[in-house]
């Protein structure tokens, strides 16, 4: 069985091969039940994710903590376990952590894909922990970002990410005007622990592309209902967000959505089953739940590249 650690996910799973992959998975036949939630503790949520093909079997443990920001330690801990589904014999084991970092960018940048604008150069970070780099970097594999503002509730965060960023070569800078910043981002991706509200809809300037990822239950959001109502509505996969996307769910029981108005999921846009973006001046948003086919395809990947 083969162990690969942080440092061989990030090498083995590039964010332009993996945004490919994962387009190549969400083309796929994947059985991806629904994920297991445990709340064990006041602070702590542990998720269960597997999914399976006729070749591979996979099972990532993923815990969040809200507490870790405060102890210097990443909110998403994981590890992942690839098994041959010919065999049941394990196949790798691999830093889950660093793959779901990666993944969860990717599959955003995918998103983005079809429903940001081709010309969206100025991308907008709400939150600075150790998803946001993954953003920054995937979003660059898709669209020509240069410019990239981080706005983080505690300021310190957002200046050390903002540096190593400008250090990868983006004008980067740490922001505390947060709706100014919003009024000129093509892009925004929200990346807290998703439980309040950071980002209003009157800050949205026309052909924005709105990306929300913290939120993960159904009682969390981190969007207000003017976000949704002002925008078209993607989402990963339709099950999952009809259980769990707190900022749809929650814009639709305050009478300002309709969950049935949802343009799409990723199946459906890499297939062409449905359109992405139709216009320039649209306001665009992709409400990320996370999905176990993400995970799959990205441990493949590495598995594969491994050797």
């Amino acid at each position: 069985m083969k162990i690969f650690s942080a440092a061989d996910v990030g090498r083995l799973a590039p964010y332009d091969g993996l945004v490919e992959a994962l387009r190549e998975g969400f083309r796929s036949r994947v059985t991806v039940p629904l994920r297991h939630h445990h709340q064990t503790s006041d602070t702590s949520t542990l998720l269960l994710m597997p999914a399976w093909t006729d070749k591979w079997l996979g099972l990532k443990t993923l815990t969040l903590n809200a507490a870790n920001g405060a102890r210097g330690l990443p909110t998403v801990i994981a590890s992942y376990l690839l098994i041959d589904n010919d065999t049941g014999v394990p196949a790798a084991i691999m830093d889950g952590t660093e793959l779901t970092g990666r993944r969860t960018a990717c599959a955003s940048a995918l998103a983005a894909d079809y429903l940001a604008r081709a010309d969206a150069s100025s991308l907008l970070l709400i939150g600075a922990g150790s998803l946001a780099p993954h953003f920054a970097r995937a979003m660059a594999a898709v669209r020509p970002i240069r410019t990239i503002r981080i706005y983080n509730r505690t300021r310190a965060k957002a200046e050390a990410l903002a540096a190593a960023l400008a250090a990868e070569g983006f004008d980067a800078a740490a922001t505390d005007d947060l709706a100014g910043a919003c009024g000129e981002a093509d892009i925004i991706s929200c990346i807290t622990s998703g439980h309040a509200i950071v980002l209003h809809g009157a800050w949205l300037k026309p052909g924005t592309h709105v990306d929300l990822v913290g939120a993960y239950r159904p009682d969390m959001r981190e969007a207000d209902a003017e976000v949704v109502a002002r925008a078209d509505c993607w989402v990963d996969v339709h099950e999952t967000a009809a259980h769990e996307a707190g900022d749809l769910l929650q814009a639709a029981a305050e009478g300002r959505y309709d969950m049935g108005a949802i343009r799409g999921d990723l199946s459906q846009l890499v297939t062409g089953a449905v359109a992405g973006r139709s216009a320039a001046e649209q306001i665009t948003l992709f409400k990320s739940c996370g999905a176990a086919l993400e995970d799959l395809a990205a441990a493949v990947m590495v598995h594969l590249r491994g050797g």
